[in-house]
């Protein structure tokens, strides 16, 4: 089984959208569309994933599913209910005091050896003023659900195999779910995928099964945050998702 990830384009949060520059990118990766092969598609309900979605499904002549739990990861940490945290959360848009779970500064996160383990994230101080856990287990639990119904059905830390296929599903969503997918997938904290990658708009994560013993599986990944079809179109990367390399800089927004 092949699994793409594509994120959104450079995205209008406010109006929910894609800005000039993202409608562009979608148009590039459109064009790489065919060679991609995207198979079976679904979609984010979110209207930038949406929009990125639509320029490769007219390419392509093909249809996508909305999937709820593609929505960009929902958790978030309330800094008026929570404001000892403000210090972990500097740096960052705090819309009205609530803020996405991830882009905690690098000095609290790193210092914290439980954000790092695969198991003991959960019991984080983060996770405990938030509905971190119950999220992610929600989301793990529907795309485990999805994964079985095409063969492959989690056990412990790897997939039995009751359908082996060489089909591919396109996700066509955002960075924050990307890296909850992704920590499913090889079993490892969500935090350090939040905050060591940077996935640009309209990038393609590609993983695919490997069977080494007979009905066992596991996801390795091939290509992450692949951008070719960008440099192809002479298109500049987005600044989204990513903050200044030099604190000289300031904050780009």
């Amino acid at each position: 089984m092949r699994i793409l990830l594509i994120r959104h384009g450079d995205p209008d949060y406010e109006h929910d959208t894609l800005t000039e520059k993202g409608h562009r990118e979608a148009a590039l990766l459109a064009e790489a569309a065919l060679d991609l092969n995207l198979g079976k598609c679904f979609v984010s309900p979110l209207g930038r994933a949406r929009d990125t979605a639509e320029y490769c499904l007219k390419k392509t002549g093909a249809s996508a599913e909305t999937l709820d739990w593609l929505r960009e990861f929902p958790a978030r940490v309330d800094l008026n209910a929570h404001p000892e945290l403000r210090d972990v959360y500097l740096n960052v848009s705090t819309g009205g005091g609530k803020r996405g779970i991830w882009d905690m500064v690098p000095s609290y996160w790193t210092e914290h050896e439980e954000y790092f383990d695969g198991k003991r994230w959960r019991e984080s101080e983060i996770a405990g003023c938030t509905d971190l856990t119950e999220t992610y287990d929600r989301v793990i639990r529907a795309f485990d659900e999805f994964l079985a119904e095409w063969g492959y059905v989690r056990e412990r830390n790897h997939y039995r195999v009751t359908r082996s296929n060489k089909e591919t599903v396109t996700f066509f969503c955002h960075f924050g779910i990307t890296c909850v997918l992704l920590s499913r997938l090889w079993s490892v904290s969500p935090v350090v995928l939040w905050h060591s990658l940077a996935l640009a708009p309209t990038s393609v994560t590609e993983v695919v099964t490997e069977e080494r013993e007979k009905g066992i599986a596991y996801f390795r990944g091939l290509r992450l945050g692949d951008i070719s079809h960008l440099y192809a179109g002479r298109e500049p990367a987005s600044f989204a998702a990513r903050f200044c390399e030099v604190y000289e800089d300031g904050i780009k927004k």
